[in-house]
């Protein structure tokens, strides 16, 4: 019989990628595309939010299929495609509740807050330990989806609700979540908060930084923002999303190939 005991053939088995700047920086990129791109399909082409919904889950439900049924390891490209899939129907989910069903942005607000909350507690539970490093079996894998989609849209009720309930505006909500972000680092690094418990308080900001950030390029001057063009910021942000992820791609194989692995004969 024969052991593997490389680091780097362990951190392959996993379905998540690493927590690493790249990381960040493709999901604050992609949460932003979940918010403009879903504005795009819905209004500018002209889908509406229920077809567009129900496009965009049927996508996402396919990827999903894949994940659980074919590759059970983390892929880039499906991993990454997957969180801006979620990251628009996310929106797209709030956007309905609160534009077509009435609901208050207060209220969606502290119902998503309980149903992530809830998700955290059950999944806690049933494995105890929330830690992205652990996620290396399908039930670890669903509950993390199921609380990155009730994550994708509370930001993106979060958001409207500071931006625009509250009338802070674009701008300066941005600047508030940038603030809660480095308050979580500094609260991490220099006063040492509990590494998972810093991850997933950063993890929901950025989508409200996300969705901040989106609002704030695609609205007009004269409700506070800067009136760029959607096509524009989704082809920018989407190039560079795709861009990251071949990068990372190129730097697992490399890693993998360069990596010893010892074999321990008995």
């Amino acid at each position: 019989m024969s052991a593997i005991t490389s680091e780097n053939m362990k951190k392959a088995l996993l379905r998540v990628p690493e927590v690493t700047l790249i990381f960040w920086i493709i999901k604050t990129l992609s949460t932003t595309v979940g918010e403009t791109g879903a504005d795009f399909l819905a209004f500018d082409l002209g889908w509406g939010m229920p077809v567009t919904t129900v496009l965009m889950v049927s996508i996402m439900a396919f990827l999903l299929y894949l994940q659980f049924g074919k590759l059970k390891r983390y892929v880039p490209a499906n991993y990454w495609t997957l969180v801006v899939l979620m990251s628009v129907v996310g929106t797209l989910i709030t956007d309905m509740l609160v534009d077509l069903a009435g609901v208050s942005l207060v209220t969606l607000s502290i119902v998503f807050t309980g149903m992530m909350l809830t998700g955290f507690y059950f999944w806690y539970r049933e494995e105890g330990t929330l830690s992205i490093h652990s996620i290396d079996t399908g039930k670890r894998e669903a509950w993390y989806w199921v609380v990155i989609l009730l994550a994708f849209a509370l930001g993106t009720g979060v958001g409207d609700l500071i931006s625009e309930h509250f009338a802070l505006g674009y701008d300066k909500a941005l600047i508030l979540f940038s603030g809660l972000i480095a308050t979580v680092a500094v609260a991490h690094y220099v006063f040492k908060l509990n590494a998972v418990t810093a991850f997933w308080f950063a993890y929901v900001l950025t989508r409200p930084l996300g969705a901040s950030l989106g609002d704030f390029m695609i609205q007009t001057p004269a409700d506070g923002g800067l009136g760029i063009n959607t096509m524009t910021i989704n082809i920018a942000f989407l190039t560079a999303i795709i861009s990251l992820v071949v990068y990372e791609l190129f730097r697992l194989k490399q890693a993998l190939l360069a990596e010893p692995v010892e074999m321990d004969y008995e």
